[in-house]
């Protein structure tokens, strides 16, 4: 199989899996596996690539980012007005310190078919007890969420950095047990991957600039745009998908996953 089919296949997954709780980096470092797509430049394929399905994000909420931006400029930053954003730093600054202090090792000891599986299972038992837990709901809507709700889903997200635990299933699993309902979980977990993934990608493309060529630059090209594709068809109808359906059957879904990748792969 050519490098060029190897990447239009990964855009796919990555496009596929991005906005639902699964885990796209675990999904990708899979294929990788299989397709035998691993190492240093892999690894920054795999992450670049996920840019392409968060910019079908910022689309999508493209009015949202523009009030942010408007209430930034005014230095308003009111919460009775609703989202703003400090909740957004709040949400990034707690992953992104911890990914600047460690990221080698993430990317040396993480990325790899075992570590995804542990993550798969474990993030599906996290899923299943937010599903779970008996909780007072403060915050119906995305507006509603307040400041201490926010750094607590930032923390939740650096379990994220772990490959297999999932970002948006992290993040909507963290919201639920600190009160937010799914659906606003959810809104401010897609709304927030933009910065964070944007800024991932390009501190990765610039930690990797003296191991790129033109054809490697070529392939993330190519796996940008299939990603950018395919999420833009697939977001709607996921983020609705992911705003209505119980975590547990994602959490079934992650199981199965795991263990027929380790029974049919890895044995």
């Amino acid at each position: 199989m050519t490098d060029v089919m190897k990447a239009i296949i990964l855009g796919i997954i990555e496009g596929l899996t991005e906005f639902l709780p699964v885990s796209s980096t675990g999904h990708l470092i899979l294929a990788g596996h299989l397709l035998s797509f691993e190492g240093q430049t892999a690894i920054t394929f795999k992450i670049v690539i996920q840019l392409g399905a968060v910019m079908a994000v910022l689309l999508l909420y493209w009015k949202r980012y523009l009030a942010i931006g408007a209430n930034l400029i005014r230095m308003d930053f009111s919460p009775s007005k609703g989202l703003n954003v400090i909740h957004m730093m709040l949400a990034m600054l707690p992953a992104l310190i911890l990914y600047l202090l460690f990221k080698d090792t993430i990317k040396s000891q993480l990325f790899g078919p075992i570590p995804v599986l542990i993550g798969l299972v474990a993030g599906g038992l996290l899923m299943i007890i937010a599903a779970r837990s008996r909780r007072t709901e403060t915050a119906e809507t995305m507006d509603r969420i307040h400041y201490k709700q926010a750094f607590g889903i930032g923390l939740f997200q650096c379990l994220a950095l772990w490959p297999g635990f999932s970002r948006s299933g992290s993040t909507i699993s963290g919201g639920l047990l600190l009160g937010t309902s799914q659906k606003a979980a959810a809104d401010f977990t897609f709304l927030i991957s933009v910065p964070v993934m944007f800024g991932a990608s390009v501190l990765d493309l610039y930690d990797s600039r003296e191991l790129l060529d033109s054809d490697d630059l070529f392939l993330m090209a190519i796996g940008f745009m299939t990603s950018f594709l395919v999420a833009m068809i697939a977001v709607v109808t996921f983020i609705k998908l992911i705003k209505r359906l119980r975590l547990e059957w994602f959490a079934l879904y992650r199981f199965v996953l795991a263990g027929l990748f380790y029974l049919i792969v890895l044995q």
